[in-house]
């Protein structure tokens, strides 16, 4: 791979050599991140890439669409088939924009939106401050149970007949159990608000069967297809075959121009990995891992936010080591080990310091780690979290990181090879 580019632009090419040498010998446990197949890195490379397109297969904007017609076409039936949904949308960039697809088709601007808040599992995009939206549309927040760090469905109700919203979103990014659909559904019913989930995290645990699905609930069902999807940096956005034509305007001219074909192409071809048995036990495992991790973390004085896991993210409580949530990231990052500072429930600490960290278990899973190498991981966080700015400790961290990676390869020998 990138034999031209080596010639043409050895710089570039350089800074790439190295990433490809950083993510070898990194135990990434970022949650938001996967590894991608090879075969979606072909395609997110392809010849589609000179083709620019806007509208839908057969109103087309551009001539020369018969082939990227197909490629469309295959794809919407593919999502359509994985998940159980009456109608897909494939056109979009990632599960950012799978939301402001949603928010074009179906809000005004001053509409009333009830979502997740952020510091307690929500996402940007779902009304944050920092987001631009927040400027568009009125938001209110529902959050989790202070004793079980769970959400707070009873609240929720409560929340949402006061305020009376027109959309209701579930799902997030740093929320570690499953989540009620078929509740937070019926409560959207009954306030008259649509019902949109963000499964951009789960969203390979829910194609696999191995978690439940916001398909039957939802009106709208938004993802990401990296994270626990584990395909390219793109989007989708699914929902009742009612609301087909307005969500396909909200994408298109709603919310995006021309479509992205070369990741299109690489999100057709993980909705057919994501049928497979391969994909099927790798999703399995990673409930396992989430779980051992947990367990192994707990033993040695963590404290886990909400107690347990049922996806791929582990949320950890700092407290309990005197640690925060940047010191701790920083730390593991100089070792080799990838986690992301975080705040967790009522945190009393910033943003930008956190209480904890958001650890996943999805690239680590899909290198072939285990039981027995959770358990490692494990231990060494826990050296590294007793001395995080000792140098010869964290030195000693480093050298097990890289002997335990060191044994699962990132991608087959010979991949990379001209």
């Amino acid at each position: 791979m990138l034999k031209n580019t080596r010639i043409s632009d050895p710089e570039v090419y350089s800074i790439v050599e190295d990433e490809l040498k950083r993510q070898e010998y990194n135990i990434e446990m970022i949650a938001s991140e996967s590894t991608a197949p090879l075969e979606v890195m072909e395609l997110s490379g392809s010849i589609f890439t000179n083709k620019t397109l806007e509208g839908y297969p057969g109103a087309r904007f551009q001539a020369g669409s018969h082939e990227a017609d197909r490629l469309e076409i295959l794809g919407i039936k593919r999502a359509k088939e994985l998940f159980g949904a009456e109608h897909a949308n494939i056109q979009i960039y990632s599960g950012s924009s799978a939301n402001y697809g949603v928010y074009a088709a179906v809000l005004s601007p001053g509409d009333k939106v009830l979502s997740m808040r952020l510091d307690q599992g929500g996402h940007l995009t779902h009304g944050s401050p920092a987001n631009f939206l927040s400027k568009v549309y009125q938001y209110d927040f529902y959050g989790v149970n202070p004793e079980t760090e769970m959400i707070d469905l009873e609240a929720l109700e409560e929340k949402a007949k006061e305020f009376k919203p027109k959309l209701i979103i579930a799902g997030g990014s740093s929320y570690p159990r499953l989540i009620d659909y078929k509740k937070i559904g019926e409560i959207a019913k009954s306030v008259g608000a649509y019902f949109m989930v963000d499964m951009a995290h789960v969203s390979g645990l829910v194609a696999s069967g191995v978690i439940p699905s916001p398909v039957p609930y939802a009106d709208f069902v938004t993802s990401s297809t990296t994270k626990t999807f584990c395909g390219p940096r793109s989007g989708f956005i699914l929902c009742k075959k009612e609301y087909a034509k307005q969500i396909d305007k909200g994408v298109f001219p709603g919310s995006i121009g021309s479509m992205h074909l070369t990741t299109m192409a690489a999100k057709v071809w993980s909705f057919k990995y994501a049928t497979s048995e391969k994909f099927k036990n790798i999703m399995e495992q990673i409930l396992i891992n989430g779980k051992t991790l947990v367990e192994e973390l707990t033993k040695h004085g963590f404290r886990i936010v909400s107690g347990t896991t049922d996806n791929h993210i582990v949320m950890v409580d700092l407290r309990s080591k005197g640690i925060s949530g940047k010191v701790f990231q920083n730390a593991l990052d100089s070792i080799g080990i990838t986690v992301n500072k975080n705040q967790i429930p009522f945190d009393p600490a910033s943003p930008f310091v956190t209480s904890g960290v958001r650890i996943g278990v999805t690239s680590i899973t899909q290198r072939g780690l285990k039981g027995d190498e959770i358990k490692i991981i494990a231990d060494i966080m826990d050296q590294v979290a007793s001395a995080p700015e000792d140098e010869e400790n964290l030195a000693e961290c480093k050298k097990r990181t890289r002997e335990l990676i060191s044994k699962f390869p990132l991608y087959p020998l010979g991949s990379f090879e001209d």
